[in-house]
């Protein structure tokens, strides 16, 4: 190879590796896959990385000296974070052929690809970026030490949230599903180790925890038995939580319940469950010092169970659970890109509104009002230069934008559940316009389903409404007028008509809902 393909560092003054917490015991390692035939890449590569930590887990390095080995490794490590993927090795297109792989032969999208190039000639870099999924192009000679970091950084950072949101998805599905006969005793325990899943992925909390509660006490002679379990608690369903937990982590679970309080350390958290006829505890191994964002999510997470373990009221407050769970998870995408939480609600009410007054039934209504909060689930994919920019996006950039309407759909679709199914169905079709000038297929009209015509209408009412990043706040007579002029071309005429008609309603839910 010619000396312009070897990898540079230039010369930077010291900083330190890393300022993320430091796991006081040892957790899962992210894997990172070096995919170049020059071998001084790899040693340079480790070397750059050495000691590097994120959210107190290492990097576990898998090297690979051309695309067909990488191909190969990908079957033995599906849960590859990032690749770090030369283009010109066996073939002048190598790595894009291997790109091609990743995303669409074995259809991975999750693991980050930056792709390194010594030859930038040979594969330009705007083309690259639009005709391939990657999530960052870098020729060798400018990937000094500190872009590296930066990068490693931003590509990690972007895979856990799509990871937690995979994660998410799998437990949401769970409790779902266990609905419908949650107080069988098979119901129960898939319903607690679906909660157990999204505590624990929410907080990244890795897998060495475990579930308890208590089998109604007077059933178990006031005794409390784990029901599910992980991790290094997952063979103790069945067994007395005194008979697994030690006394000074005891005397803490006996607290929490006498107090009805949660109780956390930088060791171990206590989560209890109160109803009128029912009591329980979560005991999760933590590695790490929960932030005050992270404390309110599980107060109020445990108040929403403890309703939902009531018998008498364990429909409704079910449901209410599922509903919160979702417009958390939705509420990700805005707190990634500077919005706000009550951005999500307010569109949430708007598509009810406006779906009571089209004459949709109450239970479709309410799947809507569901799954709106979903729509933009999709921005956690998109890189934070482009979510947070300030001012208008170049091409390239609104293009990579345009994506996250296809990846929120990756992220719901398939599942067995309706509110899923329902979000998928508006974080894809969410950007359609009536005219067929929207993305990402250009449906026109009624080729647009109707939550997705739903949707629009509300989240660029709320948008335009609201300050952003690279815009103020329109006059809410101005957002107004926008939507009746954009009445057959932007959206369907007759949803804008009807949403025009409840101002006084569509003001009210504006004002309850204040960022």
């Amino acid at each position: 190879m010619e000396n312009d393909d070897e990898l540079l560092f230039a010369a930077e003054e010291e900083t330190p590796q890393t300022a993320f917490p430091v796991a006081k015991t040892p957790r899962k390692p992210w894997k990172i896959m070096i995919v170049d035939d020059e071998p001084e890449v790899h040693t340079i590569t480790r070397l750059a990385l050495s000691g590097f930590e994120f959210e107190g887990r290492p990097l576990q390095f898998i090297s690979a000296r051309s695309g067909a080995e990488a191909k190969a490794l990908f079957s033995e490590h599906p849960d590859i974070a990032m690749v770090l993927l030369d283009v010109v090795m066996e073939t002048e297109d190598a790595g894009l052929d291997v790109v091609r792989y990743i995303r669409d032969q074995i259809n991975n999208r999750m693991t980050r690809i930056i792709l390194r190039t010594g030859q930038p000639g040979q594969a330009p870099e705007r083309r690259v970026v639009l005709e391939y999924d990657i999530n960052d192009y870098k020729t060798k000679t400018e990937l000094t030490a500190q872009k590296l970091f930066t990068s490693i950084v931003a590509g990690l950072r972007a895979y856990a949230d799509l990871e937690i949101i995979e994660q998410n998805r799998r437990g949401l599905e769970e409790i779902i599903n266990a609905s419908a006969s949650i107080f069988k005793i098979q119901s129960m325990e898939r319903f607690v180790q679906g909660v157990l899943t999204q505590l624990v992925s929410l907080l990244r909390l890795g897998e060495n925890s475990f579930c308890g509660s208590g089998c109604f006490a007077s059933h178990e002679e006031q005794s409390l038995r784990i029901i599910a379990g992980t991790g290094a608690f997952s063979e103790d369903a069945g067994k007395r939580i005194e008979d697994v937990l030690q006394t000074p982590i005891l005397d803490d679970v006996n607290t929490a319940i006498v107090r009805h309080e949660n109780h956390f350390s930088d060791e171990y958290i206590v989560l209890c469950f109160m109803s009128s006829n029912n009591r329980g505890v979560i005991y999760l191994e933590n590695s790490f010092a929960l932030n005050v964002f992270d404390k309110d999510l599980l107060n109020l997470f445990c108040a929403n169970v403890s309703v939902a373990l009531d018998n008498l009221k364990l429909a409704n407050e079910l449901e209410r659970t599922q509903r919160e769970v979702v417009e958390r998870i939705g509420a990700v995408a805005e707190t990634r890109s500077e919005e706000t939480g009550n951005h999500v609600r307010r569109v949430a009410e708007y598509c009810y509104l406006l779906a009571q007054a089209v004459g949709m039934d109450e239970a479709e209504a309410q799947m809507l009002k569901e799954a709106a909060p979903m729509h933009d689930i999709g921005k956690v994919g998109i890189p934070d230069s482009i979510l947070n920019k300030p001012g208008k996006l170049s091409a390239e950039e609104f293009e990579i934008m345009k994506k996250h309407a296809e990846l929120g759909k990756k992220l719901l679709s398939n599942s067995k559940s309706r509110l899923l199914d329902a979000s998928a169905i508006v974080a894809y079709e969410h950007h359609e316009c009536w005219d067929g000038s929207g993305y990402p297929r250009g449906l026109k009209g009624t080729e647009i389903h109707i939550y997705g015509r739903i949707t629009a209408i509300a989240d660029v009412f709320d948008a335009l409404g609201s300050p952003r990043c690279y815009k103020g706040a329109w006059t809410i007579d101005k957002v107004f007028a926008y939507m009746y002029e954009q009445r057959e071309r932007q959206f369907d005429p007759d949803l804008v008509d009807r949403f025009l008609e409840h101002r006084e309603k569509i003001l009210e839910i504006r004002e309850s809902f204040k960022d």
